[in-house]
């Protein structure tokens, strides 16, 4: 299923994303310097492509879809589960973009360190979050959305796609 495969991809980038920022978090702990543009890059990262490309067509597309055919489970599954990691992972992003500004106002211990909680918090929420929509919601919509569905699915996305994104400003975090 087209649809799906291509937020599997996704998740991969993502999840190399979060490796990456592991790296540059733990190399600050052995004391690295702070690289405030670094974390800028990383938040538009996420607000661009994990957040805004990925977790949006998500919604719009999936999750739709799903809430509307497969009832209450899917409705819980989305609503409860999905939307709520979306959104704290929003929050989280937030939290690490409030933590890199303090730090350029003022390089405090306090404040790296809030770049570094906020950093692992993210990328422990991700990993978990990308765990549980691979394993479980994907393989639930595949198993249970009627074919005319799937293929609504495959379009939409196809379409979404289609339209031409650039990344390049942040393509540094695309690994394969």
């Amino acid at each position: 299923m087209y649809g799906i495969d291509i937020l599997y991809m996704e998740h991969e980038n993502i999840l190399n994303f979060t490796n990456l920022l592991e790296e540059k978090l733990i190399g600050i702990l052995e004391g690295e310097e702070v690289e405030t543009e670094y974390f800028k890059r990383a938040i538009a990262f996420i607000r661009e492509y994990a957040d805004s490309h990925h977790h949006q067509k998500e919604e719009d597309i999936l999750f739709k879809y799903m809430v509307e055919s497969l009832g209450p489970i899917a409705e819980k599954l989305i609503r409860s589960g999905m939307l709520v990691e979306h959104d704290l992972a929003r929050f989280t992003t937030g939290q690490l973009e409030e933590a890199v500004i303090a730090y350029e106002e003022s390089p405090t211990s306090k404040n790296k360190l809030d770049i570094l909680a906020n950093g692992m918090n993210y990328i422990y929420l991700l990993r978990r979050h990308a765990t549980k929509e691979n394993t479980v919601l994907y393989t639930f919509a595949e198993k249970n959305l009627s074919q005319e569905i799937k293929d609504k699915i495959d379009e939409e996305s196809k379409q979404y796609e289609s339209i031409e994104k650039d990344f390049s400003h942040i393509s540094e975090f695309f690994i394969r």
